[in-house]
C-alpha cells in the first residue's frame, strides 16, 4: 500500500461494520439487495431466511439454512469481499445478465451476501450500468435505498467505475 493510501474496507477488515437494519431493500422495481444478517427491532442480530418472497434469488456466500424455499430458482456464485480474478469477475458479470433477464420477464430477484453491502452491490450495481445507469448513479441509489454502508469496499466501487468487462480483461491479461 502507498502512503497516504486508504486501505481497502471489507468486513474481514473491519468488524465495526454495522448489520443492516432490514433483511433485504429493493433498490429499483423487483430487484432487492440483501444479506444472511440484520439487526432486528430488538437491536439483536437476526438471520435473514429467504422462503419464497423471491422468483430468483442470487447469493454470493453461502450459509446453510438460509433458503431459499425448494422450488425457487437459486443461482450460487461465492466470491470473496476482496480482489477478484478473471473467473469470479465473469461470473458476477453473468449473475447481473441474470438478474436483468428475469426482470425482464417480471421476475422479483434477490441478490445477496453476508451482510448485503459489498457482493451484492457489486452484482445489482453491474445490472443498474447494462440498463444505462452511470457507476456513480448505481452506487448513489444503492446507498440511498439499502445503507449508506453499501458498496465501502473501495476496490469494488474501482472495479465499476472501470468497468467490470474493462476489469476482467485485464485481470485475464495479468494471470
Amino acid at each position: 500500500m502507498a502512503d497516504g493510501e486508504a486501505p481497502l474496507r471489507t468486513r474481514r477488515k473491519q468488524p465495526d461494520v454495522p448489520a443492516p437494519d432490514m433483511p433485504w431493500n429493493e433498490i429499483v422495481p423487483g430487484l432487492w439487495m440483501g444479506g444472511h444478517e440484520f439487526k432486528g427491532h430488538s437491536g439483536r442480530l437476526e438471520f435473514a431466511v429467504v422462503r419464497g418472497e423471491f422468483d430468483l434469488v442470487q447469493t454470493l456466500l453461502r450459509l446453510p439454512g438460509h433458503g431459499p424455499d425448494p422450488g425457487v430458482d437459486h443461482q450460487v456464485w461465492p466470491i470473496p469481499d476482496g480482489p477478484l480474478d478473471g473467473t469470479q469477475l465473469a461470473g458476477v458479470i453473468r449473475m447481473a445478465e441474470a438478474a436483468c433477464d428475469a426482470l425482464d420477464r417480471g421476475r422479483r430477484v434477490l441478490v445477496r451476501c453476508y451482510h448485503g453491502y459489498n457482493r451484492s452491490g457489486l452484482v445489482i450495481a453491474h445490472a443498474l450500468m447494462r440498463r444505462g445507469r452511470s457507476a456513480e448513479s448505481a452506487i448513489r441509489l444503492i446507498r440511498a435505498r439499502r445503507s449508506p454502508w453499501a458498496l465501502h469496499n473501495e476496490l469494488f466501487v474501482a472495479y465499476l467505475r472501470t468497468g467490470l468487462p474493462t476489469v476482467r480483461f485485464l485481470e485475464e491479461l495479468a494471470e
